[in-house]
């Protein structure tokens, strides 16, 4: 899940996107990861799963879960923003790149960082 996040928050990164939009995002996927490990730990069928297999059923063209506890309306919909750009580039790196989900591990990090200097 981590390494899946880390290139998504990358990708933003190459968007040009402001400090406080990325702050934005990156505390949603704090909350989305909150979720999905208090799923996993209620459902003790979901253990069994991969993660992605966890979290692209969590995702959905129309957003993500709904955040506990309760926040605002317009929470919930920035919320569901950042779920919703998540899910469409983990289908679109899917789909481009057709290789298994990988972890970014930090020797791979340091390489992407050397690369991009």
């Amino acid at each position: 899940m981590l390494g899946a996040f880390k290139l998504f928050l990358v990708w933003l990164l190459d968007q040009g996107l402001s400090r406080k939009t990325l702050r934005t995002h990156r505390d949603h996927l704090d909350a989305l990861g909150g979720e999905l490990i208090r799923r996993i730990n209620v459902d003790p069928k979901l253990r069994k799963r991969s993660i992605m297999s966890v979290l692209m059923e969590t995702l959905g063209e129309d957003g993500g879960p709904l955040i506990y506890p309760r926040k605002t309306e317009l929470e919930q919909r920035s919320f569901d923003s950042t779920c919703r750009k998540l899910h469409r580039f983990l289908l679109d790196s899917k789909r481009k790149h057709s290789v298994r989900w990988k972890l970014l591990t930090p020797r791979r990090m340091r390489h992407r960082q050397r690369c991009v200097q």
